[in-house]
């Protein structure tokens, strides 16, 4: 069932009247080393806090399945009318009180909670408590909310053979069914980040130096013992070291949670939690197969992330959700100053600017669209906030204000705020405190322009040049931010000029200004060459959309694969497609693009691995959505064609072969080129080079899947060889693409009426059930998924209900009807929250349906 809300005003009335000062929390996990029908485990809860008004009331959360008692300052409560969805009712409160509640608490298989699964190769039993944003409270009593701060001491009963890991270092002794692990007391930190890992994990250990004020910090990382074998623990080791030292050296605060654990986890539903000392990471993180370079970095700005937000988020955290984008938006942005500036990853700007802003850009089109720092009024609104306005445009404007102010008179506010507010709750406005100190500069504005409006302003030149091709005059020309109301921004911006040189498009001018109002002169460009482009936002300073005057556009189409840095080539990909999804270049001139006008053209010669990738999934969209469906035949024979042709062109064995590869994968492809990828799967007829792992295996067979050149046989055999977790939820895909009646009414059942699916199933079965090869199968699914979707919300929590309205929305059916259908549901009464991701779908079907026009024209 859905869980309990928490509105904005409630936690403001609960933190006016209560001050937590403790929890001690003591766990039974003794026989959760069983089998399938364990569901719960004991959870006794001592917390101590004050009133500050003596005989008020009040309550406390808990979701239980069972509890026994509750004793307030020495009363025993009546707990008979028990109901999760109010938690336990705290009548006539003394200045100082103590609670102790005992319960039973419930497993999870849904990523929420204290989550329980059983590894199908060995049959260990591994649990990970994942509480944002406020699930703390399926594992023990508290005031599940981020400014009622406490100490915890935790201590944990469990199986012998188990590792158990939480925020602070612990004590193992003996106990009478096992092992008994009493973890020291922590300082102050939010119910969410309290952490909870157990089970038979296998372990690393290192430690980091420290120095210049840090002390030493042990680190440890765990995965599950049948994926050990493929964890790279001196890389991540590595990466970790790289990122504490440039903390430390950026924030000026030692690293204050003593020891540091990361854990990879099954099943989880994230990318990762910064849980105070014991982060927790999804365990395809362990990478078991070959991958790119690219899913390397992203790992490494993941470590980093997380780590990033033990200062920014655990140390100081948000008052309410409604400065969540803060905490995510500033992680985001220094894990990839880390990044750039401790590791190998010296381009991490450019993935930036291809992956984050690419996100941020969509999101903020939108009719969903929101501020950045968004009114957050119940925790249902915060769950469907993890967007790329939060993280992404959130991120791209704090890059924008550390453009504005400096990095060194950034970083120097960030220590003022860490020390300010160390072991508290911190708002907005008391960081802009910190960095109007720091750097002299008011702010007061810049909240207002960039945090509290919607939307993106175009930039694009306007200039003319006399016989020679010199400037003569130069503006920038900003148009209103669309959607919202039409708001000018300060944009501090470079303007790149690029020209010939060996063959190469290379910079040979740069100027950096602030753009203010409809139009701003830049005279230090006149008498300057034109070039062969004109690259407004340069090094990507601010958050804008872009445009080109005709010359440096056609520069763009023609010699994409001649600009010789990375980051303005990533700017160019990224400005062809947003132009593309504006219906502002055709769709089918996009893939052409991509295609490349030589053989060593497009996307062939682009060098950035993590480029590849970003441009190759924004193909496939813009042939399965984008272009005129008379003309996909030819568009997918093209594409196809093309990738063939590159993998069999790559150096054996490279990134940009299995890339390619990859991409091949998920494409619509003729019989002669399936049965080309049958010789690849099978080795009867191999690509030279090209290692055909175990999740490669699995991507080839789901294509053979997918057009009906394999089948339940096929997938069995090859389950068969991978009895792990992964394989099975590769083959629950691979069934879901069958491309039968029968195969998608099953999977459609599954994921939308069966609630005791694990959440890593259910996603694995939506992402089968629909394939560019499939629409026509799809198209009875239209009017059922309007006619059920509310149930689903109804039944599941926001966390368990939300990949199956995102995932199962009818997107592959660009039609009118569609969005007739649509409509009409939304002329319904319905839940704020599903309301929103419902008309995101919509939105998504009328932008298609215009650049498919567009395409046609």
């Amino acid at each position: 069932m859905a869980p309990p809300n928490l509105t904005r005003e409630q936690a403001e009335q609960r933190a006016a009247l209560l001050e937590v000062q403790s929890y001690v929390v003591e766990l039974d996990l003794t026989a959760g080393a069983g089998g399938p029908d364990v569901e719960t485990f004991g959870s006794t809860t001592t917390v101590r806090f004050r009133s500050k008004q003596a005989g008020a009331d009040s309550w406390i959360d808990l979701v239980a399945d069972r509890v026994h008692s509750a004793v307030l300052n020495g009363v025993e409560l009546d707990v008979s009318d028990y109901d999760e969805s109010t938690g336990i009712r705290l009548p006539n409160l003394a200045a100082d009180n103590e609670l102790v509640v005992r319960a039973d608490c419930a497993y999870t298989n849904t990523g929420e909670g204290l989550h329980r699964f059983i590894d199908p190769v060995d049959g260990g039993v591994y649990l990970y408590s994942q509480f944002e944003t406020a699930d703390a409270k399926r594992m023990f009593t508290c005031f599940d909310q981020p400014d009622l701060k406490a100490t915890y001491q935790i201590s944990v009963d469990a199986p012998e053979s188990w590792k158990v890991i939480s925020n602070a270092t612990a004590e193992v002794t003996d106990s009478a069914n096992g092992k008994r692990h009493e973890f020291a007391t922590t300082k102050p930190m939010s119910t969410y980040l309290v952490a909870l890992v157990a089970g038979p994990y296998a372990e690393w250990r290192d430690v980091f130096p420290g120095g210049d004020g840090q002390d030493e910090i042990p680190l440890g990382i765990y995965c599950r013992a049948s994926l050990a074998e493929h964890l790279d623990a001196e890389r991540l080791f590595t990466e970790t070291k790289q990122g504490f030292g440039f903390f430390h050296k950026a924030f000026g605060v030692p690293y204050p949670f003593g020891k540091y654990d990361q854990c990879f986890v099954p099943e989880f539903n994230a990318g990762a939690m910064e849980n105070a000392g014991c982060v927790t990471f999804l365990e395809d993180y362990v990478f078991r197969s070959k991958v790119t370079g690219y899913l390397y970095e992203r790992r490494c700005e993941t470590v980093l992330h997380e780590m990033a937000h033990m200062w920014f988020g655990d140390l100081v955290t948000m008052r309410w959700w409604d400065d969540l984008w803060l905490n995510e938006s500033f992680a985001t942005w220094a894990s990839v100053l880390a990044q750039v500036g401790a590791t190998q990853y010296d381009h991490a700007w450019t993935t930036f600017a291809s992956v984050e802003k690419s996100w941020a850009y969509r999101q903020d089109q939108l009719p969903s669209t929101h501020p950045v720092a968004a009114d957050i009024q119940d925790l249902q609104a915060v769950e469907v906030n993890f967007d790329g306005i939060t993280y992404a445009k959130g991120a791209s404007v704090l890059k924008q204000l550390v453009a504005y102010v400096g990095l060194d008179n950034f970083l120097a506010g960030l220590r003022v705020y860490f020390n300010r507010h160390a072991w508290g709750n911190a708002t907005l406005n008391d960081l802009l405190r910190a960095l109007e100190e720091a750097s002299g500069r008011d702010l007061s504005w810049w909240s207002e322009q960039w945090l509290e409006t919607t939307g993106l302003n175009m930039l694009r030149p306007r200039f003319a040049t006399d016989d020679e091709g010199r400037f003569t005059s130069f503006e920038v020309v900003q148009n209103g931010a669309r959607p919202g109301a039409g708001e000018l921004r300060t944009h501090r911006l470079a303007i790149g000029i690029y020209d010939d040189e060996g063959g190469k498009l290379v910079r040979k001018h740069r100027v950096e200004l602030d753009v203010t109002g409809e139009r701003t002169e830049v005279p230090d460009l006149v008498g300057v060459h034109r070039g062969k482009l004109v690259l407004v936002n340069d090094d990507d300073l601010t958050y804008c959309s872009l445009r080109f005057d005709p010359e440096s556009l056609a520069s763009l189409i023609d010699r994409i694969g001649d600009i010789d840095e990375s980051l303005p080539r990533a700017l160019c990909w990224s400005t062809a497609w947003e132009m593309t999804r504006e219906a502002e270049l055709k769709a089918r001139d996009f893939v052409t693009l991509v295609l490349g006008a030589s053989a060593d053209g497009g996307i062939g010669a682009e060098s950035e691995i993590g480029v590849v990738q970003r441009v190759l999934l924004q193909t496939q969209t813009a042939l399965a959505s984008y272009v005129d469906p008379s003309w996909q035949p030819e568009g997918w024979r093209r594409f196809t064609g093309r990738l063939f042709e590159l993998a069999r062109a790559a150096e054996p064995g490279s990134d940009h072969q299995l890339a390619f590869v990859n991409s091949l994968a998920g494409s619509v492809l003729s019989a002669e080129q399936v049965a080309e990828l049958r010789g690849w799967l099978d080795g009867s007829a191999p690509l030279p080079g090209l290692t055909v792992d175990t999740d490669l295996r699995w991507q080839l067979l789901q294509a053979l899947v997918a057009h009906g050149g394999a089948g339940e046989s096929e997938i069995d055999a090859e389950l068969e060889k991978d009895q792990t977790a992964t394989g099975r939820r590769r083959a629950e895909r691979a069934r879901a693409l069958i491309p039968t009646p029968e195969s998608k009414e099953k999977a459609w059942q599954r994921a939308v009426h069966d609630d005791q699916l694990p959440n890593a199933v259910s996603d694995s079965i939506i992402a089968g059930f629909q394939h560019p090869a499939q629409r026509e199968l799809l198209v009875p699914y239209v009017r059922r998924y309007f006619d059920e979707i509310d149930e689903v919300w109804q039944r599941r929590s926001s966390e368990r209900a939300q990949p199956t309205v995102i995932g199962l929305f009818p997107s592959w059916a660009v039609t009118d009807d569609t969005v007739a259908a649509a409509d009409a549901w939304l002329a319904g009464e319905h839940p704020s929250a599903l309301r929103r991701l419902v008309s995101e779908g919509r939105a998504g079907i009328v932008r298609a349906l215009a650049a498919r026009e567009f395409d046609r024209s």
